[in-house]
């Protein structure tokens, strides 16, 4: 019988190839047609330290990481150690026999990595040598890596040539020393090439691609893990006439920049993470109140304060939400797929320039550093963002009324102050209750122009519902469709819209006896808000700095899904 699906995870110290690995199977993969995803995960020091990452290659699209392990990758033995139990029973482990001997382990065998890549010339290329013999295992075609090699070796150089014919003997090394051990997995199903051009992109990329596409033209941040490769991609390409991306020297010299580009009519945005957004908290604070429109990326990771660095969570919802001292509740857009990090980050630029007012995209490093196959985006169809202007007299009272109003550019008629204290309607400080009362109210009235009714539902029939947020939408993507499949009545609810919820979705929502929210933080972060607008809901905590494995949801939903149909039939 053939594979359908296969998992690798690739182990060892950072700086021994573990990710170049991972990313390598994932990319010749689909270069002919399948579906791949990686996850990576890695201590925060500069090199070394423990350090695997996963490839999930598929004839059928990639939700999530995987569960079961099909292939270890071991390159020291404290790998072996620490993921060895992670092989499914009848997996293998690949093992840089140059490094250790595992005892007693029949499911295993030994590839001397860097000295079969030594023979070839090249001594970077043990990569490849795992490569050819992870072939031979699930009977990959070598065509499918020697095409592979040839193009992303071909850039134009004198020494393409040589390059190109050392990787492609280690390819050979690697298929034919794994040979010789008579281990094999199988087949893996031949792939279907899509009709539709694809990308292989990571998520933080993605984001960079969105903002770009829907008109960004002003980009500051400071280096942090995991956003700083937003940084860098800002630096490299958002260049030409009237765009400007540099690093700054802390993230509140970042959130005051972006909020003079906004007030200066600029499409402005900064990335951070959690310690980011806390240092940004008095700037976002003024945005709302001087309503000036501006997107913070939080790229989330493990806290308080440094905590996981280089882990993955989704606990800075209700810091992102609630970010300033007073009333302030922000538009929020989560993304739970690399292609939603596109989408989410145009959308969100789209919000800012809207409602005029800061907006916050929430990502997080499971998918900032995700390399994942997606539809080629239509540049064309993502809509840019406009704001309003003003372009009558002066005179201009930039803050009447309940309702947005034009915004004035400087420099152009309807000047005005855009105060950080209370103000009036043109702008001056005022302690006068019924303004502040007046303010309040218009600051929280705006954000019903982004309400909008795009979300995802499935068999809306059934009184119980999942309803996962951000990056653990694909494990809980999952594992809905195998409860479905096995006749359990649940059914399925997503948006990347947080703040507003989609009106529509809220009102289905306050119809079910429960709704069950799959999340990576310890409090429940997004059921609470749930709770909060009437629905009944309970939470999946997982704070692992690890993503949801789709099999622990099945076992969790099915429980809190029999105990509430129990309960709701008296039984």
């Amino acid at each position: 019988m053939q594979m359908r699906d296969f998992v690798v995870r690739f182990a060892g110290e950072g700086g021994q190839g573990v990710v170049t690995s991972a990313e390598g199977l994932a990319q010749s993969s689909t270069q002919v047609g399948y579906h791949a995803l990686t996850f990576a995960t890695f201590p925060s020091q500069i090199l070394g330290g423990p350090t695997w990452t996963q490839a999930r290659i598929s004839v059928d699209p990639v939700l999530a990481p995987g569960d079961d392990v099909d292939v270890l990758v071991a390159f020291n033995q404290d790998a072996y150690d620490a993921h060895r139990q992670e092989v499914r029973e009848d997996g293998v482990v690949v093992y840089n026999s140059a490094e250790f001997e595992p005892e007693g382990d029949s499911r295993s065998y030994g590839l001397p990595f860097e000295e079969l890549a030594r023979s070839t010339g090249n001594n970077r290329a043990a990569n490849m040598v795992i490569m050819g013999a992870l072939a031979h295992l699930i009977n990959m075609p070598q065509e499918n890596l020697i095409s592979f090699v040839e193009e992303r070796f071909n850039r134009g150089r004198a020494e393409d040539a040589q390059v190109i014919k050392s990787n492609i003997e280690a390819l050979n090394l690697g298929r034919s020393h794994m040979a010789a051990s008579d281990f094999s997995l199988g087949e893996l199903a031949p792939p279907v090439m899509p009709s539709y051009q694809q990308l292989m992109i990571k998520g933080n990329e993605a984001v960079c691609i969105g903002a770009m596409a829907a008109g960004l033209d002003f980009y500051v941040g400071y280096p942090i893990s995991p956003a700083t490769p937003i940084l860098l991609y800002m630096e490299r390409n958002l260049v030409g006439k009237d765009r400007l991306a540099y690093q700054v020297s802390s993230e509140i010299e970042a959130i005051t920049g972006i909020i003079g580009a906004g007030y200066a009519g600029k499409r402005a945005m900064t990335a951070t993470s959690g310690p980011g957004v806390s240092l940004m908290s008095e700037g976002l604070g003024l945005a709302w109140i001087a309503e000036i429109p501006l997107v913070v990326v939080n790229v989330q990771r493990g806290g308080p304060a440094t905590g996981l660095p280089t882990k993955t969570e989704q606990s800075d919802l209700f810091g992102c939400m609630y970010p300033a001292h007073g009333d302030v509740r922000l538009p929020i857009i989560a993304a739970g797929t690399v292609e939603e990090c596109f989408y989410g980050a145009a959308k969100a630029l789209e919000w800012a320039e809207r409602y005029q007012g800061p907006v916050i995209l929430l990502s997080e490093m499971s998918l900032a550093e995700r390399s994942q196959n997606i539809r080629k985006p239509d540049l064309s169809q993502v809509k840019q963002a406009k704001r309003l202007t003003y372009t009558g007299d002066n005179g201009y009272r930039r803050y009447a009324g309940n309702e947005l109003s034009p915004m004035p550019i400087p420099g152009s008629p309807g000047a005005y102050v855009a105060n950080g204290s209370e103000h009036d309607d043109m702008g001056d400080t005022t302690h006068l209750a019924e303004r502040h009362v007046q303010m309040t109210e218009r600051r929280f009235g705006k954000i019903k122009l982004l309400e909008e009714d795009d979300y995802e539902r499935d068999q809306p029939e059934n009184s119980i519902a999942v309803m996962s947020w951000g990056g653990s939408k694909g494990p809980s993507r999952e594992a809905y469709d195998k409860l479905k499949e096995s006749g359990l009545p649940v059914s399925w609810y997503y948006t990347m819209f947080l703040n507003p919820l989609p009106p529509k979705l809220l009102e289905e929502l306050k119809k079910k006896d429960l709704v069950i929210v799959p999340e990576l933080n310890y409090q429940g972060q997004f059921s609470s808000i749930l709770r909060s607008m009437g629905v009944k809901a309970e939470s999946i905590t997982q704070y692992t700095g690890l993503p949801f494995k789709a099999r622990t949801l099945v076992e969790k939903i099915t429980d809190m899904t029999n105990a509430c149909l129990k309960e709701t039939v008296g039984v």
